[in-house]
């Protein structure tokens, strides 16, 4: 019998960084975040006796011990054994996983493959965890067992899909579903541009200068953070009363924060895209999550969406198609033998 489960990676639309403590525990945070059909997977077959096997598809690369107990954290697949230890897995087994998004694309790839691996390890368990559980869990994997500064927006959107405003304190996240229409849906997917920069960020050495710099009261910085918290708010309305106009004002105010909380959110190659962007029917845009690299996304003046494409294209950036998920974690059962889904 195989186990399966998928989580959709996320873009995020104003907000970001605000999930961040000791921001969010102190003055709160607020995110709009878009969970879409590019997913981290997990694949699980259990085996006779304890003996583990872990693999990346992505990276080519494999895990073997005689239990769980015997995985050591060493820089190698260290999310998927935490996972495993964190859930207290003791029954033998073959575990796979992959993401459709590219390396450091700032979309929350790896926390969105934590929210897979809890729910496919989950489905061994007697106690079932509900979406919020796992995105929780799926958190502390990566803080707690292996001390990744970090947010809690990437898990949420992840375990529950959709179109989310996030509120963040120094208690559980309060997250409410935005009931948008359908043509708002449409439109978005219509009128939003996802563009993978090429170059590759780890966000962990970001965070924590981000962090130092708020620990310090850098006036820019602490102002940075308080008017991306506000511009959530206004991105939460502006989608509810289908204003989508008023989009590209709040991403390209948004990426003015963003800059201003590291000099090392932009660089002379993401720069470069942006300027062909503003040139070519954007209205506005932003890096997805921390910034340095990773994807830009863009909200583009209405029949200028494949001028966009082209430009960024031409000029060495890779246009990620999307919808936006609707459901979130999922998983399901296949029977190896016929192929037949459970």
């Amino acid at each position: 019998m195989i186990i399966r489960s998928r989580a959709p990676v996320r873009i995020d639309l104003a907000g970001g960084w605000t999930d961040v403590p000791p921001f969010a525990d102190r003055e709160g945070g607020a995110i709009v975040n878009v969970a879409i059909n590019r997913y981290t997977y997990a694949t699980l077959r259990t085996r006779a006796g304890n003996s583990i096997r872990i693999q990346s598809a992505d990276y080519h690369t494999y895990v073997e011990a005689e239990t769980v107990r015997r995985l050591e954290y060493d820089g190698t697949l260290d999310l998927v054994k935490a996972a495993l230890k964190r859930l207290d897995i003791n029954a033998g087994l073959e575990l796979v996983t992959r993401a459709d998004a590219p390396p450091g694309s700032g979309l929350g790839t790896s926390a969105a493959l934590g929210v897979a691996l809890v729910g496919v390890l989950n489905v061994l368990q007697a106690e079932r965890l509900s979406a919020h559980e796992v995105a929780e869990l799926a958190t502390r994997l990566e803080v707690e067992e292996l001390g990744i500064a970090g947010g809690k927006q990437d898990q949420l959107a992840a375990a529950l899909g959709g179109i989310n405003f996030l509120e963040f304190g120094a208690h559980r996240p309060i997250s409410s579903p935005l009931p948008v229409s359908m043509g708002v849906i449409n439109e978005l997917e219509k009128r939003l541009v996802l563009c993978y920069s090429g170059i590759s960020r780890l966000s962990g050495d970001l965070i924590q200068r981000v962090q130092q710099a708020y620990l310090a009261g850098e006036p820019a910085t602490c102002e940075a953070l308080r008017t991306m918290r506000d511009l959530a708010r206004h991105c939460k309305s502006a989608l509810l009363a289908g204003t989508l106009n008023d989009l590209g004002a709040l991403l390209r105010e948004n990426w003015r924060c963003q800059k201003a909380l590291h000099p090392s959110i932009t660089n002379a190659d993401v720069e470069r895209l942006f300027a062909i962007a503003e040139q070519h029917g954007a209205l506005g845009g932003k890096a997805c999550g921390a910034g340095g690299g990773g994807c830009l996304v863009f909200f583009c003046e209405s029949e200028r969406e494949r001028e966009l494409r082209d430009a960024l294209m031409a000029a060495g950036g890779q246009i990620i198609d999307f919808n936006i998920d609707r459901y979130g974690l999922q998983t399901w059962r296949v029977d190896e033998s016929s192929g037949r889904v459970l």
